[in-house]
């Protein structure tokens, strides 16, 4: 996109978010979603499509541009951004990569003009931070396939009109082997949604549990290569995983300026707050991570884009600023003192708001992991088993982690 095309994306995105979204957040909250006018001003601004292709309607933004869009999404409640985030992102995505042609053409325009709703079918029971472990199945019946399993905590799930549902497909293959995706609408017979989930926070973001009882599905509903769907996953999780990054830097601005406004106006012993020199050093240290967060993004995104690191820099991204905002929303509660713990405070939403992101698209344990072994296999580290556990190597009993 051409700088000044973007330049004015970016400013009616923030526009809309600080003036539309922002004065809503009580709402949003109290009632558990988004209103409907604001969906359709997100539809009418090419929000539920902004990283699809150009070609099928969409803005077809870079990665360096979607993190800069994510920054003023993430300045306001998470479910304004989760109502289009799983068309444009995890969803929308797979799709766009790996889809054919009839594939895209038969959902992406209705993807990237908000008149579809995508989901992204992945999380099982026990088959979350590590998804080769699904038991979901599809097997072949004639031309098409036959699918069964469940899925749980996916988001959309309750106003999804597609599910980009993974699925075992040759149960002697072990780990992420032997997986394949595939495209199933919401009305196919057998297909399931549960009640939406009661969260802790992000309300207006709905997740639910899924159900495939038998549900019959087309040859054409495969999505690229048999066999090769947890690849694709492993593909759009990790730019997901920037994105989320990218999102906690909104939210630790969004907080920070709270904190600021709050430490200048708020007094005691009749003068602010922000007059006490452990309240600056808290702002401080916000204020430092922040930079660090956005600068760290930023980096990372342009080698995405360039193909130098498209894994383990969006897992050090998503590892640092998940946890970065996490410190920030708990700093910015304490500079709130008790009116910091009150449901009216933004900030009280925020601490709440905050926590889903060391989980959801990998946990900053696995982003750990995947950051430290990648770099011990460039170092020439064979993939052998696992060492031993510590408690072994004492003599112990082995103690089994998740």
């Amino acid at each position: 996109m051409d700088a000044e095309d973007f330049r004015q994306v970016k400013d009616a995105v923030r526009q809309l978010v600080r003036e539309s979204v922002v004065p809503r957040e009580e709402q949003i909250e109290d009632e558990d979603r988004i209103p409907d006018d604001l969906r359709a001003q997100a539809a009418e601004m090419g929000l539920f499509g902004y990283a699809l292709p150009e070609e099928h309607g969409g803005l077809g933004v870079t990665m360096s541009e979607d993190v800069e869009l994510a920054f003023e999404f993430g300045y306001t409640t998470p479910a304004f951004r989760s109502l289009f985030g799983t068309n444009n992102g995890i969803s929308g995505q797979v799709i766009a990569r790996f889809g054919s042609d009839e594939q895209k053409k038969k959902y992406l325009p209705g993807l990237s003009a908000g008149k579809l709703i995508g989901s992204f079918a992945l999380t099982e029971a026990e088959a979350g931070s590590d998804p080769a472990a699904l038991r979901t199945t599809a097997r072949r019946d004639g031309d098409g396939w036959v699918l069964n399993g469940s899925k749980r905590y996916i988001t959309n799930a309750p106003i999804a009109d597609l599910f980009v549902v993974f699925a075992r497909t040759d149960p002697a293959e072990k780990g992420g082997r032997g997986i394949s995706s595939f495209v199933v609408e919401t009305t196919t017979p057998g297909v399931t949604v549960g009640p939406r989930d009661k969260k802790m926070g992000q309300a207006g973001a709905w997740t639910s549990e899924v159900f495939f009882d038998d549900v019959r599905l087309p040859a054409d509903a495969l999505i690229g290569e048999e066999g090769r769907g947890y690849a694709k996953a492993l593909t759009v999780l990790s730019r997901g995983r920037l994105h989320i990054a990218a999102l906690c830097v909104g939210m630790a601005q969004r907080v920070l300026d709270e904190s600021v406004a709050y430490a200048a106006t708020a007094k005691q012993g009749g003068a602010p707050i922000g007059r006490f020199q452990l309240v600056q050093a808290m702002l401080a240290d916000m204020h430092a991570e922040l930079l660090a967060g956005r600068s760290m993004v930023r980096d990372v995104a342009a080698r995405y884009d360039s193909g130098e690191d498209t894994s383990v820099g969006p897992s050090s991204a998503k590892l640092f600023c998940t946890e970065m905002v996490g410190r920030a929303v708990d700093k910015a509660v304490q500079v709130h003192g008790g009116m910091g713990y009150l449901r009216t405070t933004p900030v009280e939403r925020f601490y709440r708001d905050a926590r889903l992101f060391r989980l959801y698209e990998g946990t900053s344990e696995v982003q750990r992991v995947i950051i430290g072994s990648s770099l011990l296999r460039e170092a020439g580290m064979r993939k052998d088993p696992p060492a031993p556990h510590h408690s072994q190597a004492r003599g112990g009993p082995l103690q089994e982690s998740r």
